[in-house]
């Protein structure tokens, strides 16, 4: 089945993508309001399902020891491109290739050599193993950042949705993150129920908790950094977004 990552596992891939080495679990469940146990748990289970397929060193090889950086762009038979591409990382010298979804020049490859001769050497076996170089290029330089599309929203209030699904019949399955400050904080379902928190015809499916998943009943409480999943069969009310926001409400406010 084709794992959906949620907003939780897309900021997660944000800070991760931001610095992986320095980014820490702890650091990033602050920034999401979940505990470092369900960081841990969802990195596990995005690298499980290959959406994080590993973690590498920004290298610069020109100052180690004048090492010349080449990118070979190249056109492989389209029968045999993912077989070229395991001949590729087989050359010694060779650290990357992508395989682009094109007829022409559809392996963009990576290598490093010691000096012009090593290189040359990695272009004769290239060309060896099949491929047609069409480009030789000189990396002088190649900067990182994470994608944007995962960063958090600043312009806008944290909002504790992190994922929405319709389900048939036009129902809705909601995934809240719970903060310090939200109003069903630290209280069971039961007494949040009394309290006019949770809406009569929703019903909480599911708690994701340090990384397990708790069934939940009446005498549950909800803790803070719990993920907390939710169905409603129409739109979700607006009482019980209220219930989970972050943002704290004003003193004269009643609940």
């Amino acid at each position: 089945m084709t794992y959906r990552p949620d907003e939780v596992d897309r900021r997660i891939l944000y800070y991760l993508g931001m610095n992986a080495r320095d980014t820490s679990a702890p650091a990033i469940a602050e920034e999401v309001d979940v505990t470092p146990a369900t960081v841990r748990n969802r990195i596990n289970r995005l690298e499980d399902h290959g959406i994080i397929r590993g973690y590498h060193a920004d290298i610069d090889y020109e100052s180690s020891n004048g090492k010349v950086t080449t990118q070979f762009t190249c056109t492989a038979p389209v029968s045999k491109r993912s077989a070229l591409v395991n001949e590729a990382l087989s050359t010694p010298g060779v650290i990357r290739v992508r395989e682009l979804l094109a007829g022409q020049e559809n392996l963009v490859v990576t290598a490093v050599g010691k000096d012009t001769t090593d290189i040359n050497r990695i272009a004769q076996q290239l060309s060896s193993a099949g491929v047609t170089i069409e480009r030789e290029d000189i990396v002088l330089d190649e900067t990182f950042q994470p994608y944007h599309g995962f960063a958090p929203e600043e312009d806008r209030a944290p909002s504790a949705v992190t994922d929405l699904q319709t389900v048939v019949g036009g129902g809705e399955v909601v995934e809240f993150t719970v903060s310090e400050t939200a109003d069903v904080a630290g209280l069971s379902l039961k007494t949040a129920d009394q309290r006019g928190l949770l809406a009569d015809e929703v019903l909480v499916v599911g708690i994701e908790r340090d990384g397990d998943h708790v069934t939940p009943d009446g005498d549950t409480r909800i803790r803070p950094g719990d993920l907390v999943s939710v169905f409603s069969p129409e739109t979700l009310p607006e009482r019980l977004v209220d219930a989970f926001d972050s943002e704290p409400r004003p003193a004269n406010e009643g609940v």
